[in-house]
């Protein structure tokens, strides 16, 4: 089932504590296949397993920055990088999603990613579309 994110409005479903298992793109669309999806209602609280597609994205205007170690305070350093070289270089790695953001066309998922299992680093991803964000929930 899908759900079309309104740019103007709450968003539909939390991505917080999901992880990114995959990004694909292919004919000017960016899915991340998600590891789980919260929906939060009056009452409860949903899980659901999904995607989330960004349609008419430009993948040269995505891009992550990936730092050295976990940034909270102090000194740091790291790489920026841009989606099309992040999907080639970090196929095995899952971005779990700590906060999230949406303004007018751009996404920003900062959060953490662990390379060859080692201790996590922080990462922010930046990605940019003019098409709809749609929540695409298994069922």
């Amino acid at each position: 089932m899908d759900f079309i994110q309104d740019r103007k409005s709450n968003i539909l479903f939390s991505l917080h504590d999901s992880r990114i298992k995959k990004i694909t793109f292919k004919n000017n669309i960016l899915t991340l296949e998600l590891d789980k999806l919260f929906q939060y209602t009056e009452d409860e609280e949903k899980v659901y397993s999904g995607d989330v597609l960004f349609l008419d994205s430009d993948l040269d205007e995505c891009n992550v920055l990936i730092f050295d170690q976990t940034v909270y305070e102090g000194d740091f350093s790291g790489k920026a990088i841009g989606l099309k070289e992040y999907i080639e270089e970090y196929s095995n790695v899952e971005f779990e999603i700590l906060t999230e953001g949406y303004y007018g066309f751009n996404a920003t998922y900062t959060g953490w990613i662990w390379i060859d299992g080692k201790e996590p680093v922080s990462a922010i991803m930046y990605i940019w579309n003019t098409g709809d964000m749609v929540y695409r929930i298994d069922n």
